[in-house]
Parts: structure tokens; C-alpha cells; sequence
């Protein structure tokens, strides 16, 4: 079956007319999308990543790079990327992919629900084989569950299905739209612990709201209440509450960082800030042989 088959064999099995529909994407790459009184959207079955999501009476909520590569092997920049098993490069392996392999892997389209108030539910569904044994040697299922509505809900359940103890990193690497990020504020974070990976990891402790001044890669340690990504120029609070999620991520690459990103365009680092629900570095999750885990992230958008 081609690429072209398989798209329409997904859209006659899961397809729900006037609201959701299968098509290709740019690059071909098969995605779901999304039109509801509800919201509007669009998920990637590459990577099960959402691209976009804006709900109802509301302007865009997440950044997506107009120079994403949209072909097998890349990581597509902006929407929400799945951060698996690891996060940032790999420990023990640097020529393992960035942010583990499950972001630049096809996913299964498991079921997909339209409701009467518009809000429309998808599974999509991966696990170990031959190629992500090459890189990790473990046996697990994702199941990731993405419930799209005013509301966008995300869930991601990571199941042993191996006979050893299970240690991984997770992140649903939001990449959030901001009219200017030099005034964006991150509120939420007061008086938690970080570790500061543009200063080698060193620990510093949070003071107020983060202030966007420089190029930031922050992991708050033990944090599990509610951020908010305040933008004063959209007049918009960017709400992420979390569940089973014992860090925040929150990074933008600046312009110096940005400068090496060949997928980005000149001047797109200052619309994009990241506030990512995750489980990374000395939150890692553990999980005995058939135990669950399940990384649970609200996104909702409110008035300033």
C-alpha cells in the first residue's frame, strides 16, 4: 500500500466528516485535522506530535518554524514534540538522536471520537522494535492520548512490557507562540530550584515571575503546580497544568542559539517561548516489569 493508500485507508476508518479528516501533510507525512466549534488543529502521526492547536474565538497558541523539515529521520520544529526515553542528548551514546527517538517515529492511529460540544479525542499508539533497540535495549508501550477542544488535554502512558526496572525521561516540549518573547513571563516558578543548562547545570533558585533577558534552557526540579507564559502584547495568559510531572522546562534558544538552526528562519526565536511538562534528569521516571506511568499536561488559554 503507498502513502497515498494508507492516508485514505486511515481517513475511511477514523475519518469524521466536517470535523476530522487524515490527509497529508507537508512532505506527505500523513496528519489529523481538526475543525470543531470546538477548536482547530492539526497532529502529526510522525512523532504523534500536535502542529497546531487553536481553540474557538482565540489566535494561535502553539509556534511552528516555516522551515521545519518535513521528511523521515528529522525532527519537525515547533508544536509539541514527545521527548522519549531520554532527554536532550543521551548520556551514556552522543550519536543517539536528541531528545530520544520517538519524536521522528511513525505512530499508530489507535481511535479517534468526535463529541456533541466539538471536543475531538485521538489515540495514537508505539512501542519498541529493531530500531529502537538499536539505541535502547527495553521493551515499553506509549500510548499517548490527545483530547482537543477548548481545552487541549495530553496524555502520554508509558507501560514496562520488559522483564528489568524501566528508568527513562519524558517532555512534551511545547513550543508556545508569543507576539515578542523579550516580554513574555513565566509565572508560577517562584522559589523553585533549577538547574541552569547555559551555566553547566549549576543550581540556582528562582526569584519572582522568569523574565525573558537572554538565551534560557532551565529545568525546575520538583515542581508540579500550574505555569503560566504570561504575553501582555497578545493579552493572553498560556495556562500548562500538570499531573504525574515532577519538572518544567523552560527554554528559548536566543539569538545566538538560534543563529545554528538551520530549521528555524532569522528572527522566529523572538515568537517562540517553551514550557514543557516533564519528568528529566533527577525526576526520571522508574517503573517495575508491567507497571504504568502516565505524564498528564492541560493547556487552556485565558485573558490577561
Amino acid at each position: 500500500m503507498d502513502a497515498a493508500e494508507h492516508i485514505g485507508e486511515l481517513n475511511r476508518r477514523f475519518g469524521v466528516a466536517g470535523v476530522a479528516e487524515i490527509a497529508a501533510g507537508n512532505g506527505g507525512l500523513p496528519l489529523v485535522r481538526i475543525t470543531s466549534g470546538a477548536a482547530a488543529a492539526e497532529i502529526s502521526l510522525y512523532g504523534a506530535q500536535v502542529l497546531r492547536w487553536r481553540p474557538a474565538d482565540a489566535e494561535e497558541v502553539l509556534f511552528l518554524s516555516e522551515r521545519s523539515r518535513w521528511e523521515l529521520g528529522a525532527a519537525i520544529r515547533g508544536g509539541i514534540p514527545v521527548c522519549f526515553p531520554w532527554f536532550r542528548d543521551k548520556a551514556d551514546d552522543p550519536r543517539a538522536p536528541k531528545h530520544g527517538f520517538v519524536r521522528t517515529k511513525r505512530w499508530r492511529l489507535d481511535s479517534l471520537r468526535a463529541d456533541e460540544d466539538g471536543t475531538v479525542t485521538l489515540v495514537c499508539v508505539t512501542g519498541s522494535d529493531d530500531e529502537t533497540r538499536r539505541w535502547w535495549p527495553h521493551e515499553f508501550l506509549l500510548e499517548y492520548r490527545m483530547r482537543v477542544g477548548r481545552t487541549l488535554r495530553l496524555e502520554m502512558s508509558v507501560v514496562n512490557r520488559g522483564t528489568s526496572v524501566l528508568r527513562f525521561e519524558e517532555a512534551l516540549h511545547t513550543y508556545f507562540h508569543v507576539a515578542d518573547v523579550h516580554s513574555a513571563r513565566v509565572a508560577g516558578l517562584d522559589g523553585a530550584g533549577y538547574l541552569d543548562n547555559m551555566d553547566g547545570n549549576r543550581a540556582k533558585t528562582q526569584q519572582g515571575e522568569l523574565q525573558m533577558t537572554q538565551q534560557t534552557d532551565n529545568a525546575y526540579m520538583e515542581t508540579t503546580e500550574t505555569v503560566e507564559l504570561i504575553d501582555p502584547v497578545l493579552g493572553r495568559r498560556l495556562r500548562t497544568e500538570k499531573s504525574n510531572s515532577a519538572s518544567t522546562v523552560v527554554w528559548n534558544p536566543w539569538r545566538e542559539g538560534a543563529a545554528g538552526m538551520q530549521d528555524m528562519e532569522p528572527g522566529a526565536w523572538q515568537r517562540m517561548l517553551c514550557v514543557e511538562a516533564s519528568n528529566v534528569l533527577g525526576c526520571a521516571v522508574q517503573l517495575e516489569p508491567g507497571e504504568e506511568h502516565t505524564l498528564r499536561a492541560t493547556l487552556s488559554v485565558e485573558a490577561e
